[in-house]
């Protein structure tokens, strides 16, 4: 399911956090979105999760308008995982897992699906089938997380958005998630801070500065030392990944910290890259 924001914008007092943002993700695409912080990644992800309402702008879930939707059949075509998520409850592995079911049983219970393969099967996609049965509030930060991923993934969408997913995980279970993630085959939209992995898994890249999307296009489109540079202040190498041949970033420390060297290095403004949908 293709999934398409159109002149977003979110005002919050006197402050603009999101302007004209527009963006698509296509059916069973990973677009990125990345930027430095407070450039506004989650706030456009908290629209299309509906935890927060724009000031302007729509969002579509294949051509219907997300607001003409009642919360239970957006929730049948969108999950997500948001940076707030947590279990405050006793509840076991299994039982917060389950509640990403809610949606297809209704307070009743009921499921048409077989709710326990779901679950195990959801369990599995997150790596965290070793959890089942276990207390959520014995786990660790990194398998908290990922058993959110699992509760997210057993209300089957069609569209999943993940708000830095890879958060307390260790550098084998990043790349795990993100890799059983990308194997769905379902729209995901996810934010991320590390480049690297954004240009490993991620078809198309969005890039966001101060509420706006300053660049979009490809991996090897967005990720260039001038844009990197521009945005994110860092100086960096770009090299092509022996195995996938994705860039990848190799970062100066000598002028990771100085913006006197990055404003000679770039001048002027982020060049916004025409977006190219991959073939």
């Amino acid at each position: 399911m293709d999934l398409t924001i159109e002149g977003l914008t979110v005002e919050a007092s006197t402050k603009t956090l999101v302007r004209d943002v527009g963006l698509a993700a296509h059916d069973g695409e990973v677009v990125g979105l990345v930027g430095p912080n407070g450039s506004g990644k989650s706030t456009i992800l908290k629209c299309t999760y509906r935890a927060l309402r724009p000031t302007a702008g729509r969002i579509l879930l294949g051509d219907a308008d997300l607001r003409g939707m009642t919360m239970k059949q957006s929730a049948l075509r969108l999950a997500a995982l948001s940076q707030q998520s947590s279990v405050e409850f006793g509840f076991t592995v299994d039982e917060v897992v389950a509640t990403g079911r809610l949606p297809h049983t209704g307070l009743l219970g009921r499921d048409a699906a077989d709710a326990r393969q779901v679950i195990a099967g959801a369990l599995h996609t997150a790596g965290a089938e070793h959890l089942s049965g276990r207390s959520f509030l014995e786990l660790s930060g990194g398998e908290r997380q990922r058993v959110l991923i699992a509760r997210a993934l057993a209300q089957q969408p069609q569209v999943l958005i993940l708000d830095e997913p890879t958060n307390h995980l260790d550098v084998k279970h990043q790349i795990d998630v993100l890799r059983r993630v990308r194997e769905l085959g379902i729209t995901v939209v996810t934010a991320l801070h590390d480049l690297n992995l954004a240009a490993m898994f991620c078809d198309r890249i969005y890039v966001l500065d101060e509420g706006a999307i300053v660049a979009s296009g490809t991996p090897r489109q967005v990720v260039t030392p001038p844009l990197v540079r521009a945005v994110f202040g860092v100086a960096a190498h770009v090299v092509e990944h022996p195995e996938t041949g994705a860039p990848q970033l190799l970062y100066s420390p000598d002028t990771a910290y100085d913006d006197t060297a990055c404003d000679d290095a770039f001048p002027g403004a982020v060049p916004t890259v025409e977006e190219t949908t991959p073939a």
